[in-house]
């Protein structure tokens, strides 16, 4: 395995002893590979997904003009809204080992003005 990929899961697991998510504050875990971006808030204490969006979402089908930053903005509008949409206000951020910057703070700066808190 790449050595880039052994420290962010390094430093992954010295987030995931600090943070959890429950069904009242769940947790908002990001994953970026190098053309898409996913989002999702998981309930760790029942190990269920809540809700998820993606850059492969159908309500994102043909909206994805620009770059990846403007993509990771839409996602983070579109998972803000499914929260919404399922009673979820609050959450936990998970940046999952990345640095927050970039697609990251992206997504997350979007998903926040969209009305979801952390």
């Amino acid at each position: 395995m790449a050595m880039r990929i052994v420290g962010r899961e390094r430093r992954k697991l010295r987030i995931r002893k600090k943070i959890s998510g429950t069904a009242e504050r769940p947790r908002l875990s990001i994953f970026r590979s190098a053309r898409h971006i996913y989002a999702q808030v998981i309930d760790d204490a029942s190990g269920k997904t809540l809700a998820h969006a993606s850059t492969l979402s159908e309500d994102l089908k043909g909206q994805l003009e620009g770059d990846k930053s403007d993509a990771a903005k839409k996602v983070g509008a579109l998972i803000a809204k499914v929260c919404k949409s399922k009673g979820i206000e609050r959450v936990v951020f998970d940046r999952n080992g990345y640095l927050y910057h970039g697609r990251l703070s992206a997504l997350a700066q979007a998903a926040r003005e969209a009305g979801l808190e952390f």
